[in-house]
C-alpha cells in the first residue's frame, strides 16, 4: 500500500499541474468563443476536452493518493 501513497512533494506537484491545467481549459473556452475561424474553434475545442479528461485524471491521482495515505 505505501507504493500508491503521494510524498508531500509529490502531491504539490499534482496540485501545481491541476492549477495549471484549469487555466488552459478556462482560456480554451475563453478564447473559443471570441474566435471566428472554425479550425481554431476545433482546435480549442479539443484542447478543452483534453484539458477536462486531464483534470479528472489528476483529481482522481490526488483522491487515491490522499485517501491512502489516511490509512
Amino acid at each position: 500500500m505505501a507504493d500508491s501513497m503521494l510524498a508531500p512533494h509529490e502531491t504539490m506537484e499534482v496540485h501545481e499541474l491541476l492549477a495549471f491545467k484549469n487555466v488552459c481549459m478556462t482560456k480554451s473556452v475563453t478564447m473559443k468563443a471570441l474566435v471566428s475561424d472554425e479550425k481554431l474553434k476545433n482546435l480549442l475545442q479539443t484542447c478543452a476536452s483534453t484539458d477536462k479528461q486531464h483534470i479528472q485524471d489528476l483529481q482522481g491521482l490526488l483522491s487515491r493518493g490522499m485517501s491512502t495515505s489516511i490509512q
